[in-house]
């Protein structure tokens, strides 16, 4: 298998790959050591001096930069939630959506995605759901474009089959259309590059404790602060173009932050801010398209013992179409998750089968390892087959 980087430094950064054959990153990346430190660092500071407010306040602006250079924004654009949901529920409720009005998703993406909109159902906003196939894009969508049609939410990659959807040309569409366009990136950032611009997007919102290596209760919101209309469900003096500095609240002064700021409430979660910053670095010193590149070469390797196997894959396995670090093997999760975790292999149970999600740690000997706890597993049932055709004969 092609070499992309060194892979065997990298994993030094990950100790809990070295203990477990740990196959569930798009359940949650394990803690990398300079993210680890990061943490340390924070803890320390507020153990010995209750916290240097200021220090951390300049560290989460240098963080905002690191990630909005990352995603190809401005720091102006990005704003920092608690997680995805709450990402896309910022999002959805920032729209401007009258009874009648109608939201397009896809059938059985993301629950969270779908709950953000289904919630203004109160409000007289319709959802309507295409249906779920292997290729999702603009023309996916289009024969579902009426006259009420105001939004298109969707995911890039999917959770549970590691589908990569065409969202740029869904963007195009949208634009064309003249559509609103909120997209979750949670399940593609760190692994797929990423340039938040290309997607012609509303809004683009994520978690970062999968691909971004940081423990969960962070999220991201990106926000094209050219649609000024746009306006938060709630508010916060930290929302405002000018907070009191006097801490007055005073009701001539209400004008929004003209930044994705004035989608953010405060306090931040600085330690896990302070560790994406860390978790970023790393990322940066290996390179995304890298990690993309290996995880690719890993799920290639996967599909192909596999088929050795006479396994199926659930989900697309040509690489346009499929998500590089994400494959949903055909094996019910009732019978083998068990079995799987005291083999010492760490895998997700999904709605068709065992979900294999790689990280930027993984090696071939990991996917040799599963690999070869199938084998295990199956052969005592092959030989009893073999047996029984050869009496047949």
């Amino acid at each position: 298998m092609t070499q992309h980087y060194d892979v065997a430094a990298v994993r030094k950064a990950f100790p809990a790959a070295e203990s477990i054959v740990y196959l569930d990153s798009g359940f949650q990346t394990p803690l990398a050591r300079p993210v680890k430190e990061a943490y340390e660092r924070f803890l320390r500071e507020g153990y010995e001096t209750a916290g240097p407010k200021q220090v951390w306040l300049n560290r989460l602006e240098e963080t905002r930069t690191k990630l909005a250079h990352f995603i190809g924004a401005r720091p102006e654009e990005v704003a920092f939630t608690k997680n995805t949901s709450e990402s896309m529920n910022i999002a959805a409720n920032a729209l401007p959506l009258r009874p009648g009005d109608k939201v397009l998703l896809i059938d059985g993406d993301h629950p969270n995605n779908a709950y953000a909109f289904l919630n203004l159902a109160k409000k007289g906003v319709e959802v309507a759901f295409i249906p779920m196939t292997e290729v999702i894009d603009a023309e996916s969508f289009r024969p579902h474009i009426d006259d009420k049609t105001r939004v298109i939410s969707m995911s890039q990659v999917t959770f549970h089959a590691g589908h990569r959807f065409d969202v740029e040309s869904v963007g195009r569409l949208c634009k064309e259309k003249g559509l609103y366009f909120v997209v979750d990136v949670m399940q593609g950032i760190g692994v797929v590059p990423l340039d938040v611009k290309a997607l012609n997007a509303t809004f683009v919102g994520s978690g970062t404790h999968k691909g971004l290596l940081t423990p969960q209760g962070l999220g991201l919101l990106w926000w094209d602060t050219r649609l000024t209309e746009l306006e938060p469900a709630y508010m916060a003096a930290i929302s405002l173009a000018a907070p009191p500095a006097d801490f007055i609240a005073r009701p001539d002064n209400m004008a929004l932050a003209p930044s994705a700021g004035r989608f953010e409430l405060g306090n931040f979660n600085l330690p896990a801010i302070q560790g994406l910053g860390a978790a970023l670095d790393l990322i940066a010193s290996v390179g995304v398209e890298k990690i993309q590149a290996h995880c690719f070469a890993l799920g290639d390797h996967l599909i192909e013992q596999l088929d050795q196997l006479g396994i199926g894959l659930v989900g697309p396995r040509e690489r346009r179409h499929r998500a590089p670090h994400i494959y949903v093997v055909a094996l019910p999760a009732g019978e083998w998750l068990d079995y799987l975790t005291q083999s010492g292999i760490r895998v997700s149970p999904e709605r068709d089968g065992i979900r294999v999600s790689l990280g930027m740690f993984n090696t071939a000997e990991d996917i040799d390892r599963l690999i070869e706890a199938i084998r295990a597993r199956n052969t005592p049932s092959m030989q009893a087959r073999t047996a029984v055709l050869s009496t047949l004969g």
